[in-house]
């Protein structure tokens, strides 16, 4: 048996469920949300923060979005593995796969979370300092997508899984310039791609939770 568990609006559970989409492999979704008490503590014991995505199979239990895919390539589907076995090619996967988590994800998530705080409570320094980092990072992977259609390696693969949400929201909260054109049609490919549509969809539910809606349209 395998369970994910997880939220389909949270950014590194889409790396994961695209990942699983691309490979074909069927998993039972366990929501962590206050409806779902059981399923949060659960999470709450696995993972050091409570974080999640996690993986349950066969009495194993795997946290952390890139090591879950690692385990989704090893153990199920016969796609490509999302993670070159070639270990020269898997050091550009596993370093886009960074680049994204760390340098988009990271910094959109401390501007939801200061949005998230009372008015008289948020701090400026911190979302100038985050929307910097965003504006950095959009400038250099603009010149890394020049010329390529995926981000590591010229195939669909781990980097584009952490891609697709990490671009998702950020553009959705801090807007890709129109200068970028590598960049934003980079992002137009991601969001075609079936297995990344069909965990958008999944997803619009819960669109009007987001704290940054207004600044873009998300797709």
């Amino acid at each position: 048996m395998l369970a994910i568990y997880g939220h389909p609006f949270a950014s590194f559970c889409w790396k994961v469920y695209i990942a699983a989409r691309e490979r074909g492999v069927a998993y039972e979704a366990r929501m962590v949300d206050p409806d779902h008490p059981e399923n949060s503590a659960f999470v709450a014991a696995a993972a050091p923060t409570g974080q999640f995505p996690v993986l349950v199979h066969d009495g194993r239990t795997v946290i952390e979005s890139a090591a879950i895919i690692e385990y989704l390539d090893l153990n199920f589907g016969d796609a490509p593995p999302m993670v070159p076995e070639d270990r020269r090619k898997a050091i550009e996967a596993r370093q886009m796969d960074g680049v994204f988590g760390d340098y988009l994800a990271r910094p959109l998530t401390d501007l939801v979370l200061d949005a998230l705080r009372p008015e008289d409570q948020r701090d400026a320094m911190a979302r100038d300092a985050a929307r910097s980092v965003l504006d950095r990072s959009y400038a250099w992977l603009d010149r890394w997508m020049a010329g390529r259609d995926w981000a590591a390696n010229g195939t669909f693969g781990i980097a584009d899984c952490a891609a697709a949400p990490a671009l998702f929201y950020a553009h959705w909260g801090h807007p890709i310039p129109e200068e970028y054109a590598a960049l934003r049609a980079y992002r137009a490919r991601l969001l075609a791609r079936p297995s990344v549509a069909a965990t958008v969809d999944d997803a619009r539910y819960f669109r009007p939770n987001f704290p940054l809606k207004g600044l873009a349209d998300p797709d």
